[in-house]
Protein backbone atom coordinates (compact mmCIF):
# COMPACT_ATOMS: atom_id res chain seq x y z
CA UNK A 1 0.00 0.00 0.00
CA UNK A 2 1.09 3.26 -0.64
CA UNK A 3 2.67 5.31 1.89
CA UNK A 4 0.27 8.49 0.47
CA UNK A 5 -2.43 6.46 2.58
CA UNK A 6 -1.17 7.37 6.09
CA UNK A 7 -0.91 11.01 7.74
CA UNK A 8 2.20 12.56 6.33
CA UNK A 9 1.93 15.27 8.84
CA UNK A 10 0.99 15.05 12.27
CA UNK A 11 0.38 17.68 14.88
CA UNK A 12 0.52 16.00 18.76
CA UNK A 13 -1.12 17.85 21.10
CA UNK A 14 0.04 15.34 24.25
CA UNK A 15 3.30 13.41 24.78
CA UNK A 16 1.93 10.37 24.27
CA UNK A 17 1.19 9.83 20.22
CA UNK A 18 4.91 11.95 20.06
CA UNK A 19 6.39 9.06 22.39
CA UNK A 20 4.96 6.48 20.82
CA UNK A 21 5.79 7.30 17.08
CA UNK A 22 9.39 7.65 17.92
CA UNK A 23 9.09 4.87 19.43
CA UNK A 24 7.77 2.95 16.08
CA UNK A 25 10.57 5.06 14.32
CA UNK A 26 7.53 7.04 12.62
CA UNK A 27 8.92 10.46 14.17
CA UNK A 28 9.46 12.01 10.81
CA UNK A 29 5.56 12.27 10.35
CA UNK A 30 5.38 14.45 13.18
CA UNK A 31 5.72 18.19 12.32
CA UNK A 32 4.56 19.87 15.64
CA UNK A 33 4.34 18.74 19.36
CA UNK A 34 2.95 20.06 22.88
CA UNK A 35 4.87 22.53 24.78
CA UNK A 36 4.74 20.03 27.96
CA UNK A 37 6.13 17.13 25.77
CA UNK A 38 9.83 15.95 27.79
CA UNK A 39 10.45 12.77 26.10
CA UNK A 40 12.01 11.22 24.40
CA UNK A 41 14.00 14.28 24.74
CA UNK A 42 14.99 14.91 21.20
CA UNK A 43 11.78 15.64 20.17
CA UNK A 44 11.97 19.23 21.77
CA UNK A 45 15.14 19.64 19.73
CA UNK A 46 13.87 18.66 16.59
CA UNK A 47 10.06 19.45 16.82
CA UNK A 48 8.13 22.98 16.78
CA UNK A 49 5.89 22.87 19.92
CA UNK A 50 2.36 24.56 19.23
CA UNK A 51 0.17 23.49 22.33
CA UNK A 52 0.10 23.63 25.91
CA UNK A 53 -2.91 21.14 27.27
CA UNK A 54 -5.90 22.81 27.45
CA UNK A 55 -4.94 25.75 24.78
CA UNK A 56 -3.46 25.34 21.40
CA UNK A 57 -1.46 27.81 18.82
CA UNK A 58 -4.38 27.32 16.18
CA UNK A 59 -2.86 29.89 13.59
CA UNK A 60 0.68 28.17 14.00
CA UNK A 61 -0.94 24.58 13.55
CA UNK A 62 -2.76 25.55 10.39
CA UNK A 63 0.62 27.08 9.09
CA UNK A 64 2.12 23.05 9.41
CA UNK A 65 -0.62 22.25 7.11
CA UNK A 66 -1.56 18.53 9.07
CA UNK A 67 -3.53 16.39 7.56
CA UNK A 68 -3.89 14.80 11.21
CA UNK A 69 -3.57 16.21 14.57
CA UNK A 70 -3.56 13.85 17.79
CA UNK A 71 -5.04 14.85 20.55
CA UNK A 72 -6.40 13.25 24.32
CA UNK A 73 -9.72 13.54 26.60
CA UNK A 74 -12.35 15.97 27.17
CA UNK A 75 -10.09 18.25 28.16
CA UNK A 76 -9.08 19.18 24.84
CA UNK A 77 -12.39 19.36 23.14
CA UNK A 78 -12.03 23.41 22.47
CA UNK A 79 -8.99 22.91 20.36
CA UNK A 80 -10.50 20.05 18.45
CA UNK A 81 -13.43 22.07 17.69
CA UNK A 82 -11.34 24.87 16.57
CA UNK A 83 -9.02 22.60 14.14
CA UNK A 84 -12.48 20.64 12.93
CA UNK A 85 -13.79 23.85 12.26
CA UNK A 86 -10.97 24.94 10.40
CA UNK A 87 -10.65 22.26 8.21
CA UNK A 88 -8.38 19.59 9.59
CA UNK A 89 -8.58 16.01 10.61
CA UNK A 90 -8.41 15.85 14.36
CA UNK A 91 -8.60 12.09 16.58
CA UNK A 92 -9.21 12.71 20.19
CA UNK A 93 -8.51 9.49 22.39
CA UNK A 94 -9.86 9.25 25.82
CA UNK A 95 -8.10 6.59 27.19
CA UNK A 96 -8.10 5.85 30.85
CA UNK A 97 -6.46 2.31 31.78
CA UNK A 98 -3.33 0.44 31.13
CA UNK A 99 -5.28 -2.02 28.95
CA UNK A 100 -6.44 1.67 27.04
CA UNK A 101 -2.77 2.40 26.96
CA UNK A 102 -1.65 -0.49 25.06
CA UNK A 103 -4.60 -0.50 23.03
CA UNK A 104 -3.98 3.40 21.98
CA UNK A 105 -0.49 2.14 20.66
CA UNK A 106 -1.92 -0.47 18.75
CA UNK A 107 -4.01 2.22 17.04
CA UNK A 108 -2.20 4.85 16.43
CA UNK A 109 0.81 2.13 15.01
CA UNK A 110 -1.80 1.22 12.56
CA UNK A 111 -3.34 4.56 11.23
CA UNK A 112 0.37 5.24 9.96
CA UNK A 113 0.86 2.14 8.76
CA UNK A 114 3.23 0.77 11.20
CA UNK A 115 0.78 -2.17 12.59
CA UNK A 116 3.72 -4.59 13.25
CA UNK A 117 5.36 -2.47 14.78
CA UNK A 118 3.37 -1.17 17.17
CA UNK A 119 2.29 -5.11 18.07
CA UNK A 120 6.02 -5.44 18.76
CA UNK A 121 6.06 -2.36 20.60
CA UNK A 122 2.84 -3.11 23.19
CA UNK A 123 3.73 -6.75 23.61
CA UNK A 124 6.89 -5.30 24.62
CA UNK A 125 4.92 -3.46 26.96
CA UNK A 126 2.89 -6.28 28.08
CA UNK A 127 6.33 -8.60 28.69
CA UNK A 128 7.55 -6.11 31.27
CA UNK A 129 4.24 -5.41 32.66
CA UNK A 130 4.19 -9.10 33.75
CA UNK A 131 7.49 -9.19 34.97
CA UNK A 132 6.95 -6.48 36.98
CA UNK A 133 3.58 -8.21 38.36
CA UNK A 134 5.07 -11.82 38.50
CA UNK A 135 7.77 -9.86 41.42
CA UNK A 136 5.40 -8.16 43.00
CA UNK A 137 3.20 -11.51 43.81
CA UNK A 138 6.70 -12.47 45.23
CA UNK A 139 6.84 -9.57 47.66
CA UNK A 140 6.33 -10.75 51.32
CA UNK A 141 4.09 -7.79 52.50
CA UNK A 142 2.12 -5.44 50.07
CA UNK A 143 1.64 -1.87 51.57
CA UNK A 144 -1.29 0.41 51.61
CA UNK A 145 -0.85 2.88 49.01
CA UNK A 146 -2.16 6.66 48.67
CA UNK A 147 -1.17 8.18 45.54
CA UNK A 148 -1.97 12.15 45.36
CA UNK A 149 -2.24 13.75 41.67
CA UNK A 150 -2.84 17.12 43.30
CA UNK A 151 -2.27 19.21 46.52
CA UNK A 152 -4.72 21.91 46.52
CA UNK A 153 -7.47 20.49 46.56
CA UNK A 154 -6.00 16.97 47.07
CA UNK A 155 -6.82 15.08 44.15
CA UNK A 156 -6.08 10.87 43.99
CA UNK A 157 -4.24 9.24 41.28
CA UNK A 158 -6.48 8.11 38.28
CA UNK A 159 -7.32 4.97 36.89
CA UNK A 160 -4.31 3.67 34.92
CA UNK A 161 -2.09 5.38 38.12
CA UNK A 162 -4.03 3.26 40.65
CA UNK A 163 -3.96 -0.12 38.12
CA UNK A 164 -0.17 0.08 38.04
CA UNK A 165 0.04 0.81 41.85
CA UNK A 166 -1.45 -2.94 42.26
CA UNK A 167 0.81 -4.44 39.51
CA UNK A 168 3.25 -2.80 41.46
CA UNK A 169 2.59 -4.94 44.55
CA UNK A 170 1.01 -1.77 46.44
CA UNK A 171 -2.78 -1.83 47.67
CA UNK A 172 -4.54 1.41 46.20
CA UNK A 173 -6.29 2.97 49.69
CA UNK A 174 -9.09 4.89 47.29
CA UNK A 175 -9.99 2.29 44.74
CA UNK A 176 -13.44 3.83 43.98
CA UNK A 177 -12.20 7.41 43.43
CA UNK A 178 -9.66 6.07 40.62
CA UNK A 179 -12.40 4.87 38.44
CA UNK A 180 -13.76 7.91 37.97
CA UNK A 181 -12.04 9.84 34.75
CA UNK A 182 -12.85 14.05 35.91
CA UNK A 183 -10.04 15.12 38.48
CA UNK A 184 -13.10 16.92 39.96
CA UNK A 185 -14.66 13.61 40.64
CA UNK A 186 -11.48 12.83 42.72
CA UNK A 187 -11.14 15.44 45.04
CA UNK A 188 -10.65 14.13 48.39
CA UNK A 189 -13.11 16.74 50.35
CA UNK A 190 -11.42 15.99 53.98
CA UNK A 191 -8.02 15.33 54.18
CA UNK A 192 -8.45 13.68 57.32
CA UNK A 193 -9.76 10.51 55.20
CA UNK A 194 -6.24 9.53 54.49
CA UNK A 195 -5.17 9.27 58.08
CA UNK A 196 -8.26 6.71 58.47
CA UNK A 197 -6.78 5.02 55.28
CA UNK A 198 -3.71 4.64 57.42
CA UNK A 199 -1.31 3.92 53.87
CA UNK A 200 2.14 2.47 54.37
CA UNK A 201 3.35 4.40 51.03
CA UNK A 202 2.56 8.09 50.02
CA UNK A 203 3.42 8.69 46.27
CA UNK A 204 2.68 12.73 44.95
CA UNK A 205 3.41 13.42 41.39
CA UNK A 206 2.06 17.12 41.24
CA UNK A 207 1.22 17.91 38.21
CA UNK A 208 3.67 21.01 36.76
CA UNK A 209 5.15 21.22 39.87
CA UNK A 210 7.60 19.49 42.29
CA UNK A 211 6.01 17.69 45.29
CA UNK A 212 7.19 18.42 48.29
CA UNK A 213 7.36 15.82 51.11
CA UNK A 214 7.78 17.78 53.93
CA UNK A 215 4.17 20.02 53.05
CA UNK A 216 2.87 16.50 53.04
CA UNK A 217 4.26 15.49 56.54
CA UNK A 218 3.42 18.74 58.54
CA UNK A 219 -0.13 18.28 57.14
CA UNK A 220 -2.62 18.38 60.03
CA UNK A 221 -3.07 15.20 61.99
CA UNK A 222 -1.06 13.22 59.27
CA UNK A 223 1.93 12.73 61.14
CA UNK A 224 0.03 9.47 62.57
CA UNK A 225 0.09 8.13 58.90
CA UNK A 226 2.69 4.87 58.71
CA UNK A 227 3.95 6.94 55.43
CA UNK A 228 4.30 9.83 57.14
CA UNK A 229 6.32 8.06 59.92
CA UNK A 230 8.87 6.32 58.33
CA UNK A 231 9.31 8.74 55.63
CA UNK A 232 8.13 6.51 52.84
CA UNK A 233 6.47 9.50 51.16
CA UNK A 234 8.31 9.62 47.95
CA UNK A 235 7.93 11.68 44.60
CA UNK A 236 6.78 9.59 41.29
CA UNK A 237 7.82 12.27 38.53
CA UNK A 238 4.97 13.25 36.88
CA UNK A 239 6.32 12.59 33.13
CA UNK A 240 6.52 9.14 34.12
CA UNK A 241 3.17 8.37 35.61
CA UNK A 242 0.48 10.97 34.54
CA UNK A 243 0.77 10.58 31.04
CA UNK A 244 -1.38 7.72 29.82
CA UNK A 245 1.18 6.53 27.34
CA UNK A 246 4.28 4.12 27.29
CA UNK A 247 6.14 6.11 30.04
CA UNK A 248 4.01 5.04 32.78
CA UNK A 249 3.90 1.81 31.42
CA UNK A 250 7.89 1.13 31.68
CA UNK A 251 9.28 3.99 33.74
CA UNK A 252 6.65 4.37 35.56
CA UNK A 253 6.07 1.25 36.70
CA UNK A 254 9.49 0.35 37.40
CA UNK A 255 9.78 2.93 39.59
CA UNK A 256 6.35 2.22 41.32
CA UNK A 257 7.93 -1.19 42.07
CA UNK A 258 11.09 -0.09 42.98
CA UNK A 259 9.63 2.07 45.91
CA UNK A 260 7.12 -0.89 47.15
CA UNK A 261 10.67 -3.27 47.09
CA UNK A 262 12.23 -1.60 49.01
CA UNK A 263 9.96 -0.84 51.59
CA UNK A 264 8.92 -4.88 51.40
CA UNK A 265 11.89 -5.68 51.72
CA UNK A 266 12.39 -3.39 55.41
Amino acid sequence: MSTDAFPQRIVCLTEEPTEVLYALGEEHRIVGISGFTVRPARARKEKPKVSAFTSAKIGEILKLQPDLVIGFSDMQADIARDLIRAGVEVWISNHRSVDGILAYIRRLGAMVGAGAKAEAYAQTAERHIAQIRAAAAALPKHPRVYFEEWDEPLITGIQWVAELVRIAGGEDVFPRQSGESLAKHRILADPADVVHAAPEVIFGSWCGKRFRPEHVAARPGWDAIPAVRTGDVLEIKSPIILQPGPAALFDGLSELHRHIAAWAAR
